[in-house]
C-alpha cells in the first residue's frame, strides 16, 4: 500500500513514521519547505516539530509538486493545519483515491460563518472520497509507538477502510465511523475547552473545578455536535469524550498549555508566540461561538474563553462569569 502525508508537522511526521513500521507500506512525507525536506532526509529526524523521533529508513520524504508526490499513492493524507486545507485539497480536487486530513478545527472566516474541514472539502473538491482521521493522540507517543486508538470518520466506506488499512497495527487502532460531523466538532471543540482547563489549572482551583469544567464542556460539544446534524453518542467516543480528557488534561497539550500561559497573565499573542506550534483553539474558538450564536445554541464556557482571548475578561472574570450564571438543571 502507498502513501502520501502532506505535512511534515508533528503530527504528520508521526503518523508517517507510524505508517512505515508496516513492512507492506510505502509510504512518502511531503514537506511544504524545501529546506525542510532536505534537513529531514539527511538528519533522519524533524527536530524542530518531533526531537527525539528518528524517521525510518524506508520513509522517503519529498518536497515540490504535490500532484507529483501523490501520483500512485493509495490513500492520500493532508496533515495541515485547518488554515491550509483548503489549498491543499484544492489541488487534489481531481484525485480519485480516498483522502482524509488530521486537522481539527473550524476553518476562519471573517466575513462568513466559518466552516469545519468536511464543510470545506464540500466547497472546494466535493467529488474527493475523503474524511478525517481523529481521536485522543499526542504525536510524540505515537512516533514513540506507544499504544494509541483513533477514528477514521467518513461517510466513504473506501475512505475508512484505507485508514484502517494504512495505520492500524500493535501500537495504533484505527475505529471506523460513518459521523464525521460528529467526529469533526469533538476534535474542533475539545481544542477550546482545552484552553478553559488550563485556565483553571493555572490558577489552581482545583481538581473539583476541572472536574466539572471537563464535564460541562462535553455537555456544550454535544450541543453544538447534534445541532449541526451528529450523533449524541459520537461524543462519548473517542473523539470527544477521549480526545477531550486528553488534551484537556495532558501536558503534551497546546491548547492546555495556552490556558496556563493566560492564567499566568499573558495575552493570546504572547502565550501563542511562547509555544512554537499551532494550538487551534485559539483560531477557532471564535467560529465555534459564532456557529453556536447562530443556531441559538448556549456555550458559555467556549464564551468566556472567546472573551478571555479577546482581552475582554481577565482569568479571574471569566471564572466568576461562569459561576455567577443563574442555577439550571443538568438535564
Amino acid at each position: 500500500m502507498r502513501v502520501a502525508v502532506l505535512g511534515a508537522g508533528a503530527w504528520g511526521t508521526a503518523l508517517a513514521i507510524a505508517a512505515s513500521r508496516r513492512g507492506d507500506r510505502d509510504v512518502v512525507l511531503w514537506a511544504r519547505d524545501s529546506l525542510q525536506a532536505q534537513t529531514l532526509h539527511s538528519t533522519r529526524e524533524n527536530a524542530r516539530y518531533l526531537p527525539g523521533a528518528g524517521l525510518p529508513e524506508r520513509l522517503r520524504i519529498a518536497d515540490g509538486s504535490i500532484a507529483a508526490t501523490v501520483t500512485g499513492a493509495d490513500l492520500i493524507v493532508v496533515a495541515t493545519p485547518v488554515a491550509g486545507l483548503r489549498d491543499v485539497l484544492g489541488a487534489l480536487a481531481y484525485s480519485s483515491v480516498p483522502v482524509a486530513w488530521l486537522c481539527k478545527g473550524f476553518e476562519a472566516a471573517s466575513d462568513a460563518v466559518g466552516l469545519l474541514p468536511h464543510e470545506v472539502c464540500a466547497a472546494v473538491s466535493p467529488q474527493l472520497m475523503a474524511g478525517v482521521l481523529s481521536g485522543p493522540s499526542f504525536a510524540q507517543e505515537v512516533a514513540h509507538a506507544m499504544p494509541t486508538a483513533l477514528v477514521a470518520g467518513s461517510v466513504h466506506a473506501s475512505v475508512r477502510d484505507a485508514l484502517v488499512s494504512a495505520f492500524h497495527g500493535p501500537a495504533l487502532r484505527i475505529y471506523a465511523n460513518d459521523d464525521v460531523v460528529g467526529v469533526e466538532v469533538g476534535g474542533a471543540v475539545k481544542n477550546v475547552m482545552a484552553i478553559a482547563t488550563g485556565l483553571c489549572d493555572g490558577l489552581q482551583l482545583g481538581l473539583n473545578a476541572r472536574a466539572a469544567l471537563i464535564t460541562r464542556g462535553l455537555v456544550e460539544m454535544t450541543r453544538l455536535g447534534t445541532a449541526l446534524g451528529a450523533r449524541a453518542e459520537t461524543f462519548n467516543g473517542l473523539s470527544g469524550l477521549g480526545d477531550l480528557v486528553l488534551t484537556a488534561t495532558g501536558n503534551l497539550s497546546r491548547n492546555r498549555k495556552v490556558g496556563l500561559l493566560l492564567a499566568e497573565g499573558l495575552d493570546q499573542d504572547a502565550a501563542v508566540a511562547s509555544l512554537g506550534h499551532v494550538a487551534e483553539g485559539v483560531y477557532c474558538a471564535r467560529t465555534v461561538v459564532a456557529r453556536a450564536r447562530a443556531l441559538g445554541i448556549e456555550m458559555p464556557i467556549a464564551e468566556g474563553v472567546v472573551a478571555l482571548l479577546d482581552g475582554r475578561l481577565r482569568p479571574a472574570g471569566a471564572v466568576a462569569a461562569l459561576m455567577e450564571r443563574s442555577p439550571a438543571s443538568e438535564g
